[in-house]
């Protein structure tokens, strides 16, 4: 063998490829309370709370004083019903407990507003373990008349932690459709005062000091509510609509949105002769 022949280097050898071993399929972790809590909850999910016992839906209406929302709750009920849907409404201070309370309190215009932050919201869970989660698990839908967004507005506007008056509520049901009926200030003045040719003293923020003037106090504390909603819109997802529109044109709106939610196919509506006076 020449010299040559020894110098030169040995071709490589192929190496051999091995299939490389799948890795075991990892079971899916099953649902936790945290899960849970976010879906069907702001925070904390109740106690005994069983999400497949729902199968009604809860719809809530917001919006500030004046901006249409109860019209809207009437005839939203009366067209559900023609549809075949049981329905049940909810609101504030109608809790059996402590409801007829906050009326009295009110009335009087001496209460802290820390205090009164808390029967609210004993008057909410109250009304949820006794009137909207009993509807819910009959396949009711409830139509809330106001929700804790309200709750939530008025507390941070009167100084109360955002955090706090928050986590009051981190217990409660997240919607299943929620609209919110925008208005200017002046426009619910308006509307309200020509309902009962009064402005209640809370209507108005009376309590807060805005204004010496009732109008300007009613437009003052209107107008920090009305900025509380547009920041929890964005937040919460709700559905706008211009609350200043025609009755019929709202209900059209809000009506279109329920059927999406609950597969109505017709959204087809005229009123009853008793509530023909609200379509206008």
């Amino acid at each position: 063998m020449s010299e040559q022949e020894k110098e030169k280097p040995a071709a490589p050898v192929a190496a051999t490829e091995v299939p490389a071993t799948p890795a075991p399929a990892q079971p899916k972790a099953a649902p936790t309370s945290e899960d849970t809590g976010s879906q069907y909850f702001f925070g904390e999910p109740l106690v005994g709370f069983d999400p497949s016992e729902i199968t009604g839906s809860l719809i809530v209406i917001e919006g500030m004083d004046g901006s249409g929302r109860s019209t809207q709750i009437t005839l939203l009920q009366e067209w559900l019903e023609s549809e075949g849907f049981a329905v049940q409404t909810s609101g504030l201070r109608r809790s059996a407990l402590v409801g007829r309370d906050i009326d009295e309190l009110l009335a009087k215009n001496a209460v802290t507003r820390l205090t009164l932050a808390l029967m609210y919201a004993t008057d909410f869970f109250d009304q949820v373990e006794h009137r909207v989660l009993p509807a819910l698990r009959s396949g009711t839908i409830v139509l809330a008349d106001r929700y804790i967004f309200t709750l939530i507005a008025r507390g941070v506007v009167r100084g109360i932690n955002r955090d706090y008056i928050s986590g009051l509520y981190a217990m409660a049901l997240r919607p299943h459709l929620t609209s919110w009926l925008n208005v200017r200030p002046e426009t619910a003045f308006g509307r309200e005062f020509r309902k009962a040719q009064a402005i209640s003293y809370w209507e108005a923020g009376r309590d807060m000091s805005l204004s010496h003037d009732l109008y300007w106090s009613f437009i003052r504390y209107q107008t920090m509510i009305k900025r509380e909603f547009e920041v929890m819109a964005k937040k919460h997802n709700f559905i706008e609509l211009d609350g200043e529109a025609s009755v019929p044109a709202v209900n059209k709106l809000l009506r279109q949105r329920i059927a999406e939610q609950l597969g109505i196919r017709s959204t087809k509506y005229t009123p009853s002769s008793a509530l023909s006076h609200l379509w206008r």
